[in-house]
């Protein structure tokens, strides 16, 4: 395996990320206009230069390893920098806009992911963001091979966990419970004792949020009456939309879920906080646009918005008064 740059085959490179991007070795032959031959043994030559499979060959279809994978990831932003860079020199105009590749685990609440990524759309300078959703234990597993630039997620990286990988606090927000106009009603004047006895859509247990409102139930004495629980935020606020119970969403985007899912206030409760963290392979950060993100976050957090009270348990509006 090669260990110096000078010694790494480019062409051979350009010839393997061809076939990738062709969908095979057949039509990369035919997009370069050279021979099956020529194309398969310089990537031969590339797989031994580099001391391993790209390809794995036991099928009949083009299909990377896992090696493959990332030997393409960089051979795309290697050639896509020289399209630029030629681009360039023939006089057309180019901005390179600035890449954000940011991993978010399932069940953390759409309405705040987009609002922190938010700040992208008021960046100086063109960003283009890859979003990825997925597992946070291979959001995790990508991070530390510099797949993504952050992970935004509601709960740290537990500290047995942290190898290379270090959590930055972006701020938290009390909790609001929201329900369809009808069952809110019902339930604001007594709030929050009226959860005794109400249908609840809640996240899965194995969530954080999930955690801090078990306990805050067995600190209140409520048996939560569970109508449904859900990995995905969206569909437990598309369930709540639709009249299935009482959901809980953090305050900080409490006004867009009224207007998104036509569903009012029930109350809040300030003991209960959602935390929100920017996961970085740094102990510092140091992508522009993620240092942007943390510096707004503060504020897109404040639970004070629109002079909704937000303290203990909601005002109620003067029409249910």
């Amino acid at each position: 395996m090669i260990e110096r740059l000078q010694d790494l085959n480019f062409l051979h490179l350009f010839y393997f990320w061809s076939a990738v991007r062709q969908g095979s070795i057949t039509a990369a032959c035919d997009h370069l206009h050279l021979s099956q031959p020529t194309v398969s043994s310089q990537i031969r030559k590339l797989e031994k230069t580099l001391g391993h499979e790209l390809f794995d060959r036991s099928g009949r279809d083009l299909q990377l390893t896992e090696v493959g994978r990332t030997v393409f990831e960089y051979a795309d932003e290697i050639f896509s920098a020289g399209r630029e860079m030629l681009g360039s020199l023939r006089g057309l105009p180019t901005e390179r806009a600035l890449k954000l590749s940011v991993g978010v685990p399932m069940y953390v609440p759409k309405l705040i992911t987009y609002r922190l990524l938010e700040v992208v759309l008021r960046f100086p300078t063109p960003v283009q963001i890859e979003y990825h959703e997925a597992p946070m234990e291979q959001l995790v597993a990508d991070l530390v091979r510099h797949k993504h630039d952050v992970i935004i997620s509601d709960r740290p990286i537990a500290s047995e966990r942290k190898s290379r990988s270090f959590n930055h606090p972006l701020g938290d927000c009390a909790i609001a419970f929201c329900a369809v106009e009808s069952l809110a009603e019902q339930l604001r004047g007594d709030f929050p004792n009226s959860l005794k006895q109400a249908p609840l859509l809640l996240p899965s247990p194995h969530t954080q949020l999930r955690c801090h409102l078990n306990q805050w139930f067995d600190e209140n004495d409520i048996s939560p009456r569970v109508v449904a629980q859900f990995d995905d935020s969206a569909m437990l606020n598309e369930f709540g939309s639709g009249g299935a119970g009482v959901f809980p969403t953090p305050a900080a985007v409490l006004d867009r879920v009224r207007r998104q899912y036509n569903v009012e206030l029930v109350g809040t409760l300030e003991d209960v906080r959602s935390h929100f963290f920017a996961i970085t392979a740094q102990r510092k950060l140091v992508h522009p646009v993620v240092m942007a993100i943390s510096e707004e976050a503060p504020k897109i957090l404040f639970d004070m918005r629109n002079g909704t009270n937000l303290s203990g348990i909601s005002s109620i509006p003067d029409a249910a008064k």
